[in-house]
């Protein structure tokens, strides 16, 4: 009888007034002690509050059941699928949406919903997973930055590839510490690609040269990934660059001349495809023959294989203790090698080769330089 005359007067009654009602009843639903056939017809009513023209209303009852495990499941669910004001908190809050609910309410494809579940705390990986295909931009940069966020690799290399050209989405990316060296560095990649085609950058430069500078500033950056990369990442990271067409002789050359051995097997590891060959003990301990052949399997030319042989021959007597050098030592031993090769009987290959090395060696006075001047005016 008391429903009956709550539902009669809810015709007439103002929207403030409604709304008010709806959550006095919410919370006595909750917080009363009401007998079995009260707190039924409370949630009768509060049932039908739900189909209540004024959102203000049905956002009363989403203040009050949106964090609370005990609320009715059906009323939860229903709030959940409402305009996103109404739906807002349940969505961001709510214990008792399950990950397909979530799952579904993205596959809905409103913005402000996707960017709305972005940042609940926590996402299971499989709601990640929606996001990062589904979600729009702002979503996708909620979900980078949600440090609740259990998002698996290839939710993070999604984002990366739809989005890896917004400043904002990068920045959040290369924040989180779950990140794999692979989205790492197609997330460079799209910074080259993004100054490449910036109108100041093809005035000053020209087209061409300043493709060329943006690919040789990816180059150098890969190598200082790989520095930040475990491991147990590096397999993944080889077949990234591999897929990409990035494991050139160039590329190998850098590799060896920064010492990024371990690396460099990885490599190997994918070029030659046969995990028969041990890369691993071959560049540590392995006599130039073998060294040679294997880096011939690889696809080197003569000339890069002797250059890559005296990088790790140069790096070994580092590891052995025998002499003090970092990379400009290298690099400068590595490219007064090949110039002497050329004085005498050219090899194929030999000038591009001694122009990396150059240009490698330069770009290691200039870095020790400025650390240098770095250090010189923090002491000052």
């Amino acid at each position: 009888m008391i429903v009956q005359h709550f539902l009669k007067w809810l015709e007439t009654a103002k929207v403030d007034q409604r709304a008010n009602a709806a959550n006095a009843l919410a919370r006595a639903w909750l917080q009363s002690d009401l007998d079995f056939e009260e707190r039924a017809n409370a949630e009768a009513a509060l049932t039908l509050l739900l189909d209540d023209p004024s959102p203000k209303v049905r956002q009363k009852l989403a203040d009050v059941f949106c964090a609370v495990r005990g609320a009715p499941p059906q009323i939860v669910a229903a709030l959940a699928a409402d305009q996103p004001d109404v739906a807002g908190n349940v969505l961001l809050r709510s214990p008792l949406l399950s990950d397909a609910d979530l799952v579904e309410r993205v596959r809905d494809g409103d913005k402000r919903t996707q960017a709305i579940i972005a940042r609940r705390a926590p996402i299971a990986s499989v709601v990640c997973a929606a996001l990062a295909e589904l979600g729009d931009r702002h979503a996708c940069q909620s979900l980078a930055e949600n440090p609740a966020a259990k998002l698996a690799a290839h939710s993070l290399r999604r984002i990366a590839e739809r989005f890896g050209q917004s400043g904002a989405i990068r920045t959040a990316l290369f924040a989180r510490s779950d990140l794999p060296g692979d989205v790492r560095h197609l997330l460079m990649v799209k910074v080259g690609e993004v100054l490449t085609e910036a109108p100041l950058l093809k005035r000053l430069m020209g087209p061409m040269r300043s493709t060329r500078v943006l690919r040789e500033a990816c180059h150098r950056a890969s190598v200082e990934l790989v520095s930040k990369t475990p491991a147990a990442d590096y397999p993944a990271l080889a077949e990234h660059f591999r897929l990409r067409g990035d494991l050139t002789e160039h590329f190998v050359i850098r590799l060896a001349a920064h010492g990024r051995l371990g690396f460099l097997s990885a490599v190997l590891k994918n070029l030659l495809d046969d995990d028969k060959i041990r890369t691993d003990a071959i560049l540590a301990r392995g006599r130039r023959n073998a060294l040679t052949a294997v880096l011939k399997k690889a696809g080197l030319s003569e000339s890069g294989g002797n250059v890559v042989v005296n990088a790790i021959r140069l790096w070994r007597e580092v590891a052995d203790g025998r002499t003090t050098m970092g990379v400009q030592e290298v690099c400068y031993r590595m490219m007064k090698a090949v110039e002497s090769e050329r004085d005498g009987l050219p090899k194929p290959g030999n000038d591009d080769i001694l122009t990396l090395l150059r240009a490698m060696h330069l770009d290691e006075l200039r870095r020790n330089a400025k650390t240098h001047a770095l250090s010189i005016t923090k002491a000052a």
